[in-house]
């Protein structure tokens, strides 16, 4: 197998039709109760004519010349009463098995798609809105509901129950039954209205702002506390504020559109219009003598039955539309193609890592990595510093496989990442990030999220090595407190949980990304200290722009777009006086100016 073939992505078609599969694969299980849904709703919806249809006979025999039949007319009434149990029964029982099948589809799609999202590439989600895959998972599995619950009920309603009266009102008059189909007519005809491009790109331009709204809510309150200590409120509102703009904006624009066009359907629906229709078209024939005035009864009864469905399916109709598009969204997130894992896994011999000639590329238009090649040896700590944009984050998120090389590869003990396991990978490289998400359990969970197995002891030894563990005692109930539930931690306090984790899962490649940019440079030392202590022949890789962090490097590779500039060891850089010597500088001036001391590179 050669890097190529390992590097190689799986194609957006090939990704397209896996989703489509993997949705046909989800409804199948449940494709009998799609059809018992469907079967009672036709039988309930038939029955329910049997009302209105003895109605038109009790009229017929009532006004018909001669003596009244009683027991016809109470067979009538029988028979009437009959057909409306029947529909209250079974649509009732439609409605109730559609209702329990939503719920089991949306259930089905949640696990579904929490199952996708476990296994695709961690650094995916770095390139997505939080409140874009909340809103997926959350609103638009919810948004499915018309299209299970409701959708299959209103269909039938719109086809059977029209054609059965049909039929029935072309046995009595031909001629008055197309006359009675001209307010159906009328609406069908401003359907496609509602499908014109314009109308697409106006709902797709409302879901975008809405997810838009959603986003930027979910970034202010998790931001809202350096929001408050910084007093940058109404910057921090402006993006809200902007997004709520666009959404009145482009939702003023949708229903301008729609409005004209709901409302003509609307009045051609109408049982005003429809009795109009109706009666003007059955006088006419009255008069004429083509039609028997008793035979007028059930064009006026049947006629608003023949439009009420419709009109119910077009007024669900924006649920349709909404139901489709989540879908689409849904299918969005199922395609995106999962890591690759290796057909027969190979463990790694040791942790020394390589990377060769690795490049990298979000997209097509601009390359972050560009030939990389480096060597990063057991029982070193390797520090990467260069400017913002240069390529140092993705370069370490290369390690844990949070992407994939564009071309090139890198290797663990001599294996290429994508030759490993995903399991035995994570259990050789753990990482701490800049951005900590802590989960929703008690403290000793998430330091203990890599060993659950974990004794409070070994919990309890990693939390004092992380400088954390005087600040767990003070919590509510100490390691088994919640936390949000019952306790709240502040950024740097979340990064020592999340140092003290990959510490205590004591994997011999660590990966360090700005893992201390919140802590204080007390806790920071000791953090340092930790590493030291449990360093022995541990690969050891960190993202740092504190010099002391820095300074305790074996080597220091300096990153500028996406290419290294420089490395070596931290006194022999700083004595050619390069690029590192200036981004010491740099920093010099910077802690000086906020610590007020005098730091100089011979006293590291």
């Amino acid at each position: 197998m050669t890097t190529t073939d390992l590097a190689r992505p799986i194609g957006q078609a090939e990704a397209d039709s896996a989703a489509g599969q993997s949705m046909r694969r989800l409804l199948r299980p449940h494709l009998r109760s799609f059809a018992a849904v469907m079967v009672l709703q036709v039988i309930g919806a038939v029955a329910g004519l049997a009302p209105l249809l003895a109605v038109v006979e009790l009229g017929r025999s009532l006004l018909s010349p001669g003596p009244i039949d009683h027991d016809h007319v109470w067979t009538v009434v029988v028979a009437g009463a009959a057909g409306l149990l029947v529909r209250l029964l079974f649509t009732a029982a439609s409605s109730g098995i559609g209702h329990l099948l939503d719920g089991h589809v949306q259930l089905a799609l949640r696990r579904h798609l929490a199952a996708r999202l476990a296994r695709v590439p961690i650094g995916w989600f770095s390139r997505r809105r939080t409140g874009e895959l909340a809103k997926v998972v959350g609103e638009d599995v919810s948004a499915v509901h018309p299209f299970i619950a409701h959708a299959p009920g209103e269909l039938v309603s719109a086809f059977v129950v029209p054609l059965v009266s049909l039929v029935y009102l072309f046995t009595v008059d031909w001629r008055l039954t197309l006359i009675t189909l001209v307010p159906v007519v009328l609406a069908m005809a401003l359907v496609p209205l509602l499908m014109l491009p314009a109308r697409t790109r106006e709902q797709e331009a409302y879901d975008a702002a809405m997810g838009r709204i959603a986003s930027s809510v979910v970034e202010f309150v998790q931001g809202i506390s350096v929001v408050k200590a910084f007093g940058g409120g109404e910057r921090a509102h402006r993006r809200f504020l902007t997004a709520a703009d666009d959404f009145v904006s482009i939702f003023s624009r949708w229903v301008r559109g729609m409005s004209v066009i709901a409302a003509g359907m609307q009045l051609a629906l109408s049982p005003p219009f429809v009795l109009l229709i109706v009666l003007v078209g059955g006088a006419a024939l009255i008069v004429s003598g083509g039609l028997a005035p008793a035979d007028l009864l059930p064009f006026l009864l049947l006629g608003l039955g023949l439009t009420a469905p419709v009109a119910a399916l077009g007024h669900g109709f924006d649920d349709l539309q909404s139901a489709g598009r989540a879908l689409g969204r849904i299918k969005d997130v199922l395609a995106v193609a999962p890591l690759p894992e290796p057909a027969h896994p190979r463990p790694p011999r040791g942790h020394r890592v390589e990377l060769r000639d690795v490049r990298f590329a979000y997209d097509s238009d601009r390359e972050v990595l560009r030939g990389i090649d480096l060597v990063l040896e057991p029982g070193t700590v390797t520090a990467i510093v260069g400017p913002s944009g240069s390529g140092k984050s993705t370069l370490v998120q290369l390690l844990p496989r949070f992407f994939d090389p564009t071309h090139g590869s890198v290797l663990l003990g001599g294996v290429d990442l994508r030759q490993i396991g995903s399991r035995e990978l994570y259990r050789q490289v753990s990482f701490v990030l800049q951005d900590v998400r802590l989960l929703r359990v008690s403290v000793a969970d998430n330091i203990a999220l890599a060993v659950p197995r974990a004794g409070r002891d070994d919990v309890v030894r990693a939390a004092r090595l992380a400088g954390i563990h005087d600040r767990i005692l003070q919590l509510p109930r100490g390691y088994d407190t919640v936390l949000g539930a019952e306790a709240e931690l502040s950024g740097g306090e979340a990064q020592r949980i999340s140092i003290a984790r990959a510490l205590l899962a004591d994997a011999p490649v660590l990966v360090l990304d700005e893992a201390t940019s919140f802590a204080d440079p007390r806790t920071e030392q000791a953090v340092r200290r930790a590493l030291a202590t449990l360093g022995g022949d541990r690969t050891v890789v960190v993202i740092a722009h504190r010099l002391e962090t820095v300074a305790d490097a074996d080597t220091v590779v300096v990153l500028e777009d996406g290419v290294i500039v420089e490395r070596g060891r931290p006194a022999d850089l700083l004595t050619r006086g390069g690029r590192f010597a200036a981004f010491w500088r740099a920093r010099q001036s910077a802690e000086i100016e906020t610590h007020g001391g005098v730091l100089r590179g011979d006293e590291h």
